[in-house]
């Protein structure tokens, strides 16, 4: 792994060191809240100074290439930088409910998942907690820790934060929500969502470049992009698709997801009070399809709920 080249040269050291400066003004996400987080002051992902997991286990409902046949090693982090009203996992996200540990529990736990013989290291929600990460690879480095890690975000990030994950994280598992910043601001809180998301794709991209996988198609290295299809056309499937198609490649992978259903506080909001249906996901997979994304997973849709 490159995390290696890096703990020996003592440039993760010095991220480490980088990612807990700025906590101190905390300007790790686009939102640039300024509070003091070494103090324990929180902005609006809810996160203090130490680490904040909701659990941290085998996981395999991820994509093929990252589930692989023994799993995922996941772990789900508390807290969110954006406050999606859709949010499935909005107890964990928006509430915060969670275990507060250590950098160096966080680093006994992808030691135990390395042990289960995990194929990967799957932050999801990380992006506030990005020096906590670091800072828990270092510790874990020197006891033999060697997967792979995946950075499973919300895609609303800020390029000089990514830049600090360069060389170490392998797989970027980012969403790209939204063609339209007045939805991305009504839906999920979040200003200047186009520009701020697409510029971090591409950063990560960059990184690391398409997907490889091995010979048994386990993911090694690369982006994999998720777009959840929204009601009433408010992802934008047919702008950020085509969009991905000229400014990433057409050999981009990704994951067109038809599970939304409207948790949290979708229900008492117009539009977004139902299930997708099969006109909607069908026209973000025809809009796959016009663009030339051929690879990746395209999912079935229950004529009940969601996903099958």
């Amino acid at each position: 792994m490159n995390y290696h080249a890096l703990y020996q040269s003592g440039e993760l050291l010095r991220r480490v060191r980088e990612a807990y400066r700025r906590l101190a003004v905390c300007d790790l996400c686009p939102h640039d809240c300024g509070v003091n987080r070494i103090k324990n002051n929180q902005g609006i992902c809810g996160a203090g100074l130490q680490p904040k997991i909701a659990s941290a286990a085998i996981h395999r409902g991820e994509e093929p290439p990252i589930s692989g046949t023994n799993g995922s090693g996941t772990i789900f982090l508390s807290g969110c930088s954006l406050k999606c009203v859709f949010c499935q996992n909005f107890p964990i996200s928006q509430f915060g409910n969670g275990e507060v540990i250590t950098s160096s529990e966080l680093a006994v736990r992808m030691l135990k998942l390395q042990k289960q013989r995990a194929h990967n290291i799957n932050f999801v929600t990380p992006t506030h907690y990005l020096p906590q990460i670091l800072a828990a690879l270092w510790l874990a480095i020197p006891h033999g820790f060697c997967l792979p890690i995946v950075w499973n975000s919300s895609g609303y990030e800020k390029v000089d934060a990514l830049q600090l994950l360069d060389g170490i994280v392998s797989i970027y598992l980012p969403d790209m929500k939204y063609s339209n910043d007045d939805s991305a601001r009504e839906i999920s809180s979040a200003q200047d969502y186009c520009r701020i998301n697409r510029s971090a794709v591409t950063e990560m991209l960059r990184q690391v470049g398409h997907l490889q996988i091995d010979e048994n198609g386990i993911a090694v290295k690369g982006l994999i992009i998720r777009h959840l299809v929204l009601p009433e056309g408010r992802a934008g499937s047919p702008e950020i698709l085509p969009w991905i198609a000229k400014n990433l490649g057409r050999e981009t992978h990704i994951a067109l997801m038809s599970q939304y259903f409207p948790a949290h506080k979708a229900p008492a909001m117009t539009g977004m009070n139902r299930p997708v249906n099969h006109e909607e996901y069908d026209a973000a997979v025809d809009a796959l399809e016009n663009a030339g994304l051929e690879n990746g997973w395209v999912q079935e849709l229950d004529e009940e709920r969601g996903a099958v």
